[in-house]
């Protein structure tokens, strides 16, 4: 009997950790405003290849000389970069500090300098880090201080 209890405890502790993390994880659309991606040249400060998403921190310059400092995350988790040949080298190498990237980002819905990168193209205009779609109508933001921030009527 005693047994029987423990293992159905377990069970139900299990259950409810999956439960938990399940729960806590959150979509992309519900943390960043995905409705207006803009675009802004960017240099790379720092990149993470870290689960559940790499992360980078960046610098941009506005229109007045201001450098604002952001901090953003990939959209692919490493697992998905590898498969599509992204592997962890191949990213710190293409995303080094010091690299000039173009950025399509989606700003968080709280405001602040903070985004999801939907995509990463090189000097040259090639896509890197991972298989990213086009954004045909991504607003060009480069120099426009802060960048596309959220208004109150976007969350509705």
């Amino acid at each position: 009997m005693r047994s029987h209890l423990t293992k159905s405890f377990g069970l139900v502790a299990g259950l409810l950790l999956i439960s938990a993390s399940v729960w806590a994880h959150h979509g992309t659309a519900t943390s960043y405003d995905t409705e207006h991606v803009w675009t802004t040249w960017a240099t790379v400060v720092e990149f993470r290849y870290l689960n559940p998403h790499p992360s980078l921190r960046f610098e941009r310059t506005d229109k007045n000389g201001k450098v604002e400092q952001w901090e953003s995350e990939a959209g692919d988790n490493p697992s998905q970069l590898a498969r599509a040949g992204w592997t962890k080298s191949r990213s710190m190498e293409a995303l080094k500090p010091g690299t000039r990237v173009k950025l399509y980002l989606s700003t968080a819905r709280a405001g602040g300098y903070v985004a999801v990168v939907e995509k990463f193209e090189n000097e040259k205009g090639e896509s890197i880090l991972g298989e990213r779609r086009d954004y045909p109508n991504a607003v060009d933001m480069d120099g426009v201080p802060g960048g596309y921030q959220p208004k109150p009527q976007d969350s509705k």
